[in-house]
C-alpha cells in the first residue's frame, strides 16, 4: 500500500514538473493543451463582440485580426519550449506584443475586450524571469485599471483580483515546480549516499568477518600440518575445528550480506579466547561481562573492536600474552562500557592504521563512542568506549 502511494506520488511529481518543460510526446501536449484551453474561456467576450455586429466591417476585421494574432503569440509563449526554446528577449518582445495588443484592442473595440489582461498576466508569471515578473503584473493591472474604469467601472473591479492574482499564481506554480525538480533531485542524492554507506558497511562487515575467520583457519591449518606426523588425533581435531570455524564463516557473511547480523560481545569474548590459544598466545580474557546498560549497536560496535584486535594480535604482533577487559567507568562525560585489549608484542607495521582500524573508528563514532590504539612500552593497546543509556556521547578526550 505504501508503495503504491509513493509510486502516485512521484507520478503526480513528474506529471508537475513537465507541465513546465517541452512536451516530450504527443500525449504529453494533448495534456498541456487540455491543461491550457480552459483559460481560453476570457476570448469568450470578445468573440461575442465580433459577432454581435456592434462595430463597423472595417472593426471587425481588424478586431478578428487582433483577437487571432493576440491568441496565437500567447499560446507561442505557452508552448515556447517546444521545438527550439525561444530566447529571453524573444519571451519579452512577445509578452510586451501581447501587452500591446490588450491595450489597443481595449481602448479601440471596448470593455468587452479587458479580458485580455488576464492573459497578459498570466504570461508575465509563466514565462518572464521572476524578478521581471514582480513588477510587470503590477504595472500590467495598472494599465488594466487605467482603462477599465474609464470603460466600465463594474467588469473592471470584478476583474481586478483576477489580472493580478492570476500573474502571481503563475509565479507559485513556477516555484513549485522548481521546488519539487530540486527534491527530487535531493532524493536521488540522498538515495546514492544510502547506496553508498550500504556499500561501505558490507565491505567493513566483510572485512571484519572474513580476517577473522581466515586467520584462525590459517592457524588451524599449520597446526594440523605440523602435527600431522606424530599426532594424527589432534591433527583431526584441528581439522574438524577448521570445518567448524568455515562453516560460521560462511554463517556469518550470509548474515552480514542480508543485514540481519548484530554480533554478541560475549560470543567474540569466547571465540577471541580459542583464536588466541590456537595462535599459542596466552589469553586473559574475562567472562561474559554484564551488558544491562549498554544499547545493541554499541554492543556490536564493541563486539567489532574485540574481533577485530583479536585478529591483529593473531596476525601481526608476534605477541605471547594477550589481555582483554571489559568494564564500565565514569568520566568527565558521563558513564561509559570500556573494552581494552592489550598484547606484548611489536604493535604490527607501524604504518598506520589500517582498513581494520579506520572501520572500527567509523563504526564507534555511529554509536557516540571513540577508539583509542597506539604503542606502549611493553607492547601495543587498542581501547574501545561506548556510552551507556542515557550518557551524551562521549567525548574524544574521556
Amino acid at each position: 500500500m505504501t508503495e503504491d502511494l509513493r509510486a502516485d506520488e512521484n507520478s503526480r511529481a513528474d506529471r508537475l514538473m513537465r507541465m513546465g518543460e517541452a512536451p516530450r510526446t504527443r500525449g504529453e501536449a494533448m495534456r498541456k493543451l487540455v491543461w491550457i484551453l480552459p483559460w481560453l474561456i476570457f476570448l469568450a467576450s470578445p468573440v461575442s463582440d465580433l459577432t454581435g455586429g456592434h462595430h463597423t466591417t472595417g472593426a471587425t476585421v481588424a478586431g478578428w485580426a487582433g483577437l487571432i494574432s493576440f491568441t496565437g503569440v500567447y499560446l507561442t509563449l505557452v508552448f515556447r519550449n517546444m521545438g527550439r526554446p525561444c530566447t529571453g528577449r524573444v519571451v519579452a518582445v512577445q509578452v510586451a506584443v501581447l501587452g500591446t495588443l490588450a491595450v489597443v484592442l481595449s481602448l479601440t473595440l471596448g470593455s468587452s475586450w479587458l479580458g485580455l489582461f488576464v492573459y497578459v498576466s498570466v504570461s508575465c508569471g509563466a514565462t518572464l524571469p521572476m524578478r521581471a515578473a514582480y513588477w510587470t503584473i503590477p504595472l500590467t493591472t495598472a494599465a488594466f485599471m487605467t482603462i477599465g474604469l474609464r470603460e466600465d467601472q463594474d467588469t473592471t473591479w470584478g476583474l481586478f483580483l483576477v489580472v493580478l492574482l492570476v500573474g502571481y499564481s503563475m509565479t507559485g506554480v513556477r516555484q513549485l515546480v522548481r521546488t519539487t525538480v530540486e527534491l527530487r533531485k535531493a532524493r536521488a542524492t540522498v538515495a546514492q549516499l544510502a547506496a553508498n554507506e550500504e556499500r561501505l558497511r558490507l565491505a567493513r562487515d566483510l572485512h571484519d568477518l572474513l580476517g577473522h575467520s581466515l586467520s584462525l583457519i590459517t592457524l588451524k591449518s599449520e597446526l594440523a600440518g605440523r602435527m600431522l606426523p606424530d599426532h594424527p588425533d589432534k591433527a583431526a581435531q584441528q581439522v574438524a575445528d577448521i570445518e567448524q570455524v568455515s562453516r560460521q564463516a560462511l554463517v556469518d557473511v550470509r548474515e552480514a550480506v542480508t543485514g540481519y547480523r548484530r554480533p554478541r560481545l560475549s560470543e567474540e569474548l569466547a571465540g577471541a579466547h580459542v583464536a588466541l590459544t590456537a595462535a599459542g598466545i596466552i589469553a586473559d580474557v574475562p567472562a561474559e561481562p554484564d551488558l544491562g546498560d549498554v544499547p545493541q549497536e554499541s554492543e556490536s560496535a564493541l563486539a567489532w573492536a574485540l574481533r577485530e584486535a583479536v585478529t591483529n594480535v593473531v596476525r601481526h604482533s608476534s605477541a605471547t600474552r594477550c589481555t582483554v577487559e571489559v568494564l564500565s567507568r565514569h568520566t568527565l562525560d558521563g558513564p561509559v562500557f570500556e573494552l581494552a585489549v592489550e598484547d606484548n608484542g611489536s604493535g604490527g607495521s607501524g604504518k598506520g592504521p589500517g582498513n581494520g582500524l579506520t572501520g572500527l573508528t567509523e563504526r564507534l563514532e555511529k554509536a557516540g563512542g571513540t577508539l583509542e590504539a597506539g604503542r606502549t612500552k611493553h607492547g601495543f593497546r587498542l581501547v574501545a568506549r561506548v556510552p551507556l543509556d542515557g550518557s551524551p556521547a562521549v567525548g574524544s578526550g574521556a
